[in-house]
């Protein structure tokens, strides 16, 4: 899941928790939008965890020549 769809989570569960009033016998909606939002949560962080692994830069390894290697013209 990419950061727009944690973005997407964490937007609808706010709604579902705190924008509307449905009541349904067998779903708490409320309870449904918390959990959505916590899972946009850690998906961010997921995210973010795995973008920073990404972005490690390793140095290339150079080849150091010393004057004592070159060949003599």
């Amino acid at each position: 899941m990419g950061l727009g769809g944690c973005i997407l989570l964490i937007g609808a569960g706010a709604i579902l928790a705190f924008a509307t009033d449905w009541e349904m016998d067998t779903v708490n909606v409320g309870l449904v939008g918390w959990i959505m939002m916590i899972v946009g949560v850690v998906g961010v962080f997921v995210y973010m965890s795995v973008a920073r692994r990404r972005r490690m830069v390793v140095p290339p390894t150079t080849t150091v020549v010393s004057e004592d290697d070159r060949p003599y013209q």
